[in-house]
C-alpha cells in the first residue's frame, strides 16, 4: 500500500511539474507577442519578424492568400506597410493559448491597428508557435 501512495504522489508531482512548465511556455510566447507589438510600434518590421521561423516552411495566411517562407513574409509586410504611418500602432488581445504538444502552442486572438492618416484595421489571428533550438517561434500565422 505504501508503494501505491508513493507512486500516486510521484505521478501528481510529475503532472504538477509539466503543468508549471507549460504555463511558463505560454507566458513566454505572450511576452514575445508583446515584444513584437513594441517593435511594430517603432516601425521596425525586421525586429518584429525575428520571432517568425526563419525557414522556407513558414506559412502566413491572410486575406490575399498564402505566403510561404520567412523572406517572402518579410517582403509582404514591407510592401503592405511601407512606412510608419501605414504601420500605425498595434495592439494584441489574446483570447486563448494552449499547448498542443510539449513543443507546440496555439494562440488565438485579436489585433487592433490604429492609424492616423488611413483606416484603422482589426481582425483575428491564429498563431502556431513551435520551440525550435530552444527558441519559441511562429511557424504558421493565419490573420484575417
Amino acid at each position: 500500500m505504501k508503494w501505491l501512495y508513493l507512486t500516486l504522489i510521484l505521478i501528481g508531482f510529475s503532472n504538477f511539474q509539466v503543468a508549471t512548465a507549460q504555463s511558463k511556455s505560454i507566458e513566454k510566447v505572450r511576452q514575445i507577442l508583446q515584444i513584437q507589438a513594441e517593435h511594430w510600434n517603432k516601425a521596425d518590421i525586421e525586429a518584429f519578424m525575428e520571432y517568425y521561423w526563419k525557414s522556407d516552411e513558414l506559412q502566413f495566411i491572410g486575406t490575399n492568400g498564402i505566403t510561404r517562407g520567412w523572406k517572402n513574409t518579410l517582403e509582404r509586410y514591407q510592401k503592405s506597410y511601407p512606412n510608419r504611418e501605414a504601420m500605425g500602432q498595434l495592439r494584441f488581445e489574446i483570447l486563448d493559448a494552449r499547448h498542443r504538444s510539449r513543443k507546440v502552442i496555439s494562440m488565438v486572438g485579436k489585433f487592433f491597428l490604429s492609424r492616423e492618416k488611413s483606416e484603422d484595421l482589426s481582425g483575428t489571428f491564429l498563431l502556431i508557435w513551435k520551440k525550435i533550438k530552444g527558441k519559441w517561434v511562429i511557424v504558421s500565422d493565419f490573420t484575417a
